[in-house]
């Protein structure tokens, strides 16, 4: 029997069986062998020593041992909704000088604000939701997240004045944030290794497919209803998905499934000795300390693991540069192309599409490619097998910048910068997944709380480091300014490789002991 804590250090170097001598295999078919014949350890019950654990290595009731047609419905439930969240981030964004007409505002900071104050719900939201989905279960920190997330766009619908539609939004946000968070931990719960890859691909789409669907959904209703129907349509689209997962979700995180079949085990046996198995280097802590002690988790993660700050601080600077880049997109193409505030919504297309070829490209070849390095590795995986891709998609990002910037700046025809947008959707993705997968496999018994400080500190530089955009774009203009950024881009293209060569090495030099650190 193996416990949780033995099962989660072992995750991250999987060891596979020999190959076998004289047998030809190519390596991707030789790591998909290796990998089926991995023996999984999974806790077991053993009564005589009080310990209540699976039925056995294929017990159904095991989250990683469910049909794979459940493992893909439960992650598309948390998957819909990981899109309507984000979409909600931007969704308000071409219809806010509408809002600012409406309360006679004049400030472009405060304007700006209503609509980044949301990702600020993202920083705070995340570093609580998801210790507590490692205490009380993802399904219900889930489920009660959601619909905390759908009752407050009525207070956005509703709002009588800038104030409260700042406030609103908040809390919105801190709502929302959940599923973003709570992912990665349905992923680490449902999926081997060998699937992450593509399960994060799939999960990950929302958070980028989200902003970008949002302002081309929004300028139409802004224009032809009001800004006030872009939070009734969130309110119907959210509550309707939030009723799928309520009906249709189930529990997937192991610890409280074990948990909560000791309870009842203890009830049927009259026995007060029982204990969960992945609860045995718990101790005699109360329930308080073991709250605060997860509460604490986050930002243990990010202060005592170099390699979850270091990924963390470049996924925020790659993602302000995001919605940097949004700043002037509705601007330049109403007022330099004259776009209807509903047409310049379509503007956003060009890096859906190529968050969409990215997404394409990832799915189909990160988990590949870390069977590929296992096999030559002797049969085993390391994370660091998911970050080579990050090197070739980082060398992409800068591009847009160049291009998107300098043909706008000269007026060339719209359809330029455009299509000029999407290598950014295409290196972003490129960038996104793997640091999330690599996160997920590193960490898989607090997947969600790793994922937190990943969401979190990208959501904090999101929210804040547009509100400089308008600003910068003024001094610089649009040629000088994306170029600025473009150069940032191009800075930032030799962390990746820093990663892949020595991510191991700082991993493991620095390993995150919980159990010695919450002592």
């Amino acid at each position: 029997m193996e416990s949780a804590d033995c099962k989660e250090s072992n995750s991250s170097a999987t060891t596979m069986t020999e190959k076998e001598p004289g047998r030809e295999q190519p390596d991707l078919e030789q790591g998909k062998t290796q990998m089926a014949e991995t023996s999984h350890l999974y806790p077991e019950t053993d009564l005589d020593r009080g310990v209540v654990g699976w039925e056995g290595q294929d017990d159904p009731a095991n989250p990683l041992n469910f049909a794979p047609g459940k493992k893909w419905a439960l992650l598309g439930l948390i998957s819909a909704f990981t899109f309507v969240s984000p979409l909600a981030s931007s969704m308000f964004s071409p219809a806010v000088s509408y809002m600012a007409a409406d309360f006679k505002e004049t400030d472009e900071t405060i304007i700006s604000f209503t609509v980044s104050i949301y990702l600020l719900g993202y920083v705070f939201g995340p570093l609580v939701l998801a210790p507590l989905s490692e205490i009380y279960g993802r399904r219900i920190v889930l489920s009660i997240s959601n619909w905390f997330f759908v009752v407050w766009q009525i207070g956005c619908a509703l709002a009588p004045n800038i104030a409260s539609l700042i406030v609103f939004r908040l809390f919105a946000g801190v709502g929302g944030s959940a599923c973003l968070t709570l992912g990665a931990g349905v992923i680490a719960d449902l999926f081997e290794p060998q699937q992450r890859g593509k399960a994060t691909s799939i999960w990950g789409v929302g958070p980028l497919i989200g902003p970008v669907a949002g302002p081309i959904a929004g300028g139409f209703l802004g224009e032809e209803v009001g800004w006030r129907w872009v939070f009734w349509v969130l309110l119907i689209v959210g509550g309707a998905t939030a009723l799928g997962i309520e009906i249709l979700n189930r529990e997937t995180y192991a610890p409280v499934i074990i948990r909560r079949k000791t309870a009842k085990l203890s009830k049927e046996l009259g026995r007060t000795d029982l204990r969960s198995a992945y609860e045995l280097n718990r101790g005699q802590a109360s329930t308080g300390q073991f709250l605060k002690q997860s509460l604490v988790r986050p930002m243990l993660l990010l202060v005592k693991s170099p390699i979850v700050l270091l990924l963390s601080t470049y996924m925020s600077l790659i993602y302000g540069l995001l919605y940097l880049f949004f700043t002037t997109i509705s601007s330049v193409f109403t007022e330099q192309y004259g776009f209807s505030t509903g047409l310049s919504g379509l503007a956003y297309l060009g890096i859906g599409v190529g968050f969409m070829l990215g997404l394409v490209f990832v799915a189909g070849t990160n988990d590949r490619i870390m069977l590929k390095l296992a096999a030559r590795n002797g049969g085993k995986t390391e994370p660091e097998m998911r970050l080579p891709l990050m090197i070739i998609f980082s060398c992409i990002l800068p591009i847009s910048f160049f291009w998107y910037g300098w043909t706008a700046d000269k007026h060339v025809h719209w359809i330029v910068p455009i299509i000029g947008m999407a290598p950014f959707g295409i290196g972003m993705m490129g960038v996104y997944l793997p640091i999330q997968t690599y996160i997920i496999d590193s960490y898989p018994a607090y997947a969600a709380s790793a994922n937190a400080t990943l969401t979190a500190t990208r959501s904090l530089v999101g929210a804040l480091l547009p509100l400089a955009g308008p600003s910068m774009f003024e001094a610089l203009g649009l040629g000088w300014g994306n170029s600025l950024l473009g150069f940032l881009a191009l800075a930032f293209v030799p962390i990746p490789i820093v990663f892949t060569k020595w991510g191991k090495l700082i991993r493991e030099k620095y390993p995150v002991n919980f159990d010695k650190a919450n002592a």
